[in-house]
């Protein structure tokens, strides 16, 4: 606590400057006030909302000349190029968006963060600042309502559904690996870095046909089409350095990000529950290259990553630790293009290729796996009137897999997935718009074929609130684990139905969804895990249903930005090895999130707190007679960030989570057979640390002597 106190003196310490007083109004195309803009001075925290009449009042230490930036959800964004010592009572025109709430925007079922979209209920900047994310998406999706905290997992679980569940899309192109590689019990962490995305989609059901092969939910992450200049940002942080640079030309850019992560000091200063014979270290990389045609755009984005670890992992079952030795390497890459041509034509066609492998080493056994993974795209889409858009388009998945073990038994699969689809959007009036659209499938390694209808509706029932529903079936081949044995199964299914009702005002979000989904034909199997001699069926089922609330607002207390998410799930399967229709235990029936971030201009600084809080999840006691008839104790995690600015371009920054030292706990391994008294014993299942602290330098170096990385932290 000495060095986190020291800490805050040096933060306070170096606080004070000259500061001037910037003001204004900001008006939109009828001379009425606008209330609630965002109004900042480009690269720092020194900025303020419009009140109800439109007023905003802030002080700055930025010198001399400088970009003020002001935007509103329904409103184009401006950048005004001003003077800070002389700009007082300016008064800002801003222009209604082509995409203004105004006309109905189909809602139900997605979350999308960037500011093409029409109904954003979070920011960019929202998916790196949340204190407790540590820079990974996945975590910072984790505090919206749907999802579920598997702390002992880490990936992405939504709406009753299992993490391979939720497809992600890059630019539209499918990853078939998009998890860091892990072990049992183990959090990994999504593979892609924040820095190279403008926009994320995050469907938590009810998505559009365009996307298939997902049972719950897809992650759609779109690179920045067009940086606006050269710049340089080096990052010194406590597990490891990150370096990243963009170049751009008159028709084209590149963008390169590097980071290297070592946990073996962070190790030796906090201790860990894990006990490490060499700790997680990684490289990895990416890039984006653009080229903008008179009529369209290519990209092409390049992803790399190796990492290994060392581990001991005790285990109830065995006299000694389970030594797990891992070493993963992935590469991703796709290509795309979008362009419009004669006709209103737009054209959108691109490709994949995944490769994964992991060497696993488990005591003295040897395990090898690789698999190739290809996606190949082609939409068109052409506007019919201002009233009715139509697409068609294919997808073919292509994938290899192949595992050994101790080079003497060997498993594996090929399999391709031909699918067609065609949608429409239609708007009947502003007020109510319907977006209708079919899917068709063939899987050659089950030889199956599958149609799925998709629909959505929405209705505007004032200017600033709307109702949307939203109907789908969704199909998805049996997991990797499954396929490796046999190929005597059907697809997995799932129907959704969606309620939701959005109002928006002011800065200010309420979304509420209801909705059921029910399983059919879900995989099932009769010993302990699968293996190659399990006798697998698909006679299994399940349902979910719930309630999903969130709550944003942004204008009600000056500097402060929050959100609450609140879910409630019902959900049950009978799925796997199960012996009754049970609820999972990846499931918590209640979870609630509490993010806030505050700036202080005075400090040039932003500080945040994030609280997650879930009832107990079930699990299974051998030692009582009803199955998965055990709950573990509430979760409970307090996180806090601090980002400070020590020049426009440098950025201190620290975070910690689980303040308060909680005690989670996620669940619990048994052993095999009762002790001498006729007990199951157990050990718990915890974190692998109390608290993770983080502390990083941030230094850009760009054209404008003013950007800096506030973007990805």
């Amino acid at each position: 606590m000495k060095t986190f106190y020291t800490f805050l003196f040096l933060i306070v310490a170096l606080t004070s400057n000259a500061q001037q007083t910037i003001s204004g109004m900001v008006i939109d195309e009828k001379n009425k006030p606008i209330g609630g803009a965002n109004v900042f001075i480009e690269g720092t925290y020194d900025g303020s909302s419009s009140d109800e009449q439109g007023n905003f009042s802030f002080t700055t230490t930025a010198p001399g000349n400088q970009t003020l930036v002001i935007s509103f959800l329904t409103y184009e964004t401006l950048k005004l190029a001003i003077d800070v010592a002389t700009y007082k009572n300016g008064t800002i025109l801003l222009k209604e968006s082509s995409n203004t709430l105004d006309v109905v925007v189909i809602t139900a079922g997605t979350f999308s963060a960037g500011e093409k979209s029409r109904v954003s209920v979070l920011k960019p900047l929202d998916i790196v600042t949340t204190a407790g994310s540590a820079g990974n998406i996945i975590a910072a999706l984790q505090t919206l309502p749907g999802t579920q905290n598997v702390g002992e997992d880490g990936r992405l679980y939504v709406r009753g559904g299992e993490a391979d569940e939720t497809q992600t899309f890059v630019d539209g192109i499918r990853v078939a690996q998009p998890y860091g590689a892990t072990t049992n019990n183990l959090p990994t962490r999504g593979r892609f870095s924040p820095f190279l995305f403008s926009e994320i989609s995050f469907s938590t059901g009810g998505y559009s046909a365009e996307y298939g092969e997902a049972l719950s939910s897809v992650l759609l992450l779109n690179t920045i089409d067009e940086p606006d200049q050269n710049k340089t940002d080096i990052s010194l942080m406590t597990v490891g350095l990150g370096l990243s640079n963009t170049q751009k030309w008159e028709k084209s850019s590149l963008s390169i990000n590097t980071a290297y992560i070592d946990l073996a000091a962070y190790q030796v200063a906090i201790p860990q529950n894990v006990d490490w014979n060499r700790p997680f270290q990684s490289f990895s990389g990416e890039a984006v290259y653009r080229y903008n045609f008179a009529n369209g755009i290519f990209k092409a984005y390049a992803a790399f990553d190796a990492s290994r670890f060392d581990i001991n992992q005790e285990d109830i079952n065995q006299p000694e630790p389970v030594r797990v030795d891992l070493n993963n390497t992935n590469f991703y890459f796709n290509s795309s293009y979008k362009g419009n041509f004669g006709g209103n034509w737009q054209l959108f066609t691109g490709l994949s290729y995944g490769y994964g492998q992991n060497k696993i080493g488990i005591d003295s056994n040897d395990v090898n796996n690789n698999e190739h993974a290809s996606h190949l795209k082609l939409k068109l889409t052409k506007k019919l009137s201002d009233k009715v858009k139509l697409a068609f388009g294919s997808d073919y998945f292509i994938t290899k897999f192949d595992e050994d073990f101790n080079t003497t038994f060997s498993n594996g699969y090929d399999a391709t997935i031909a699918a067609l689809y065609t949608e429409a959007d239609i708007f009947f009036s502003k007020k109510f718009a319907a977006k209708v659209g079919l899917r068709a499938s063939n899987n050659d390694c089950i030889n199956e074929n599958t149609i799925s209808p998709r629909a959505s509706l929405a209705y505007k029932v004032s200017k600033n609130s709307q109702f949307a529903f939203a109907y789908g079936d969704f199909e998805q081949a049996p997991r990797q684990e499954y396929l490796k044995y046999s190929n005597q199964f059907e697809t997995e299914k799932a129907s959704h139905y969606i309620l939701n009702y959005q109002y928006t005002k002011n800065s200010k979000t309420l979304r509420a969804e209801v909705y059921y989904k029910g399983y059919t034909d879900l995989v099932k199997y009769d010993t302990e895990r699968a293996q190659f001699n399990s006798q697998f069926s698909n006679a299994g089922n399940g349902y979910a249903k719930g309630l999903d609330v969130f709550w944003r607002d942004g204008n009600s207390i000056k500097n402060l930005e929050y959100w609450i998410s609140y879910s409630y799930i019902d959900t049950k399967r009978d799925y796997q090895n199960f012996t009754a229709t049970v609820t999972p235990s990846f499931v918590a029936s209640h979870s609630l999130s509490v993010v806030t971030k505050y700036w202080i201009s005075d400090w040039k600084s932003q500080v945040g707190f994030t609280h997650q809080f879930s009832t107990g999840r079930p699990y299974n006691n051998p030692n009582e007679t009803v199955f998965m008839n055990g709950k573990t104790k509430s979760f409970n995690n307090l996180s806090f960030n601090w980002a400070y600015l020590l020049t426009q371009q440098k950025i201190l920054y620290f975070s910690i989570s689980n303040v308060l030292g909680t005690q989670n706990v996620f669940g619990y391994n048994y052993a095999n057979t009762p002790n001498a008294n006729g007990i199951y014993e157990r050990k718990e299942i915890i974190p692998t640390a109390d608290r993770f602290f983080f502390v990083g330098f941030f230094w850009t170096i760009s054209d404008n002597k003013k950007d800096n990385q506030l973007n990805n932290l």
